[in-house]
């Protein structure tokens, strides 16, 4: 019985790890979320793509909005180089109401945003991908069919003031994949407030 109960205690741990969310190198799996123009958004649907920049991000969270214009900016950026921008809102409505859907579609109209806003409504995606914060960033490098992570972390090292910033970490680790380089700092901590989990 002791023994049964000790691989039972084994297999919780194996699969709360298994949801730990992804590590550099990993294969990332695909997704079809509902965009805020009512379709379904998927990375298949960029056939041309070198890449996609993955953003975790929402409406209400201050460090979401003062990330929004630089959000903005490497997608106008990396978008003709073949690493369009992919935005996900993985937060619970009913925990934010800000965070809604339709609040996402107003604010995605009142800053015309150039990339998809997806909404992760079961929130599958960020637990998959281990997202915590809002923004958190995966930069993805596509390889025949398949992702691969190259880069998770902040965006830069100033979430306060963006002409303060010193290290542009997702503009240099896509910078570096797009010269054949390997990426040099491929892993920073997120800041950002907390993903609103469902309780």
């Amino acid at each position: 019985m002791k023994k049964l109960f000790l691989l039972g205690t084994a297999i919780v741990a194996l699969a709360s790890f298994s949801t730990m969310g992804y590590k550099v190198g990993d294969k990332a799996m695909d997704f079809k979320l509902k965009n805020v123009d009512d379709k379904m958004v998927s990375m298949a649907d960029y056939p041309n793509a070198k890449g996609v920049i993955v953003v975790f991000t929402c409406n209400h969270c201050p460090f979401a909005k003062a990330y929004e214009d630089r959000i903005i900016a490497l997608d106008n950026k990396y978008r003709p180089m073949n690493y369009p921008v992919i935005a996900i809102n993985p937060n619970d409505p009913d925990a934010v109401a800000e965070d809604n859907y339709a609040t996402m579609q107003e604010r995605a109209k009142a800053k015309n945003y150039p990339f998809p806003y997806l909404v992760d409504a079961t929130q599958e995606i960020a637990k998959t991908y281990g997202a915590t914060r809002t923004p958190h960033v995966f930069v993805l490098q596509k390889s025949g069919n398949d992702y691969i992570v190259k880069y998770i972390g902040a965006i830069d090292d100033n979430s306060d003031d963006p002409k303060a910033v010193k290290e542009k970490y997702v503009e240099e680790a896509v910078d570096a994949l797009l010269a054949g380089k390997p990426v040099t700092t491929d892993n920073t901590k997120a800041i950002g407030c907390g993903i609103k989990w469902k309780s």
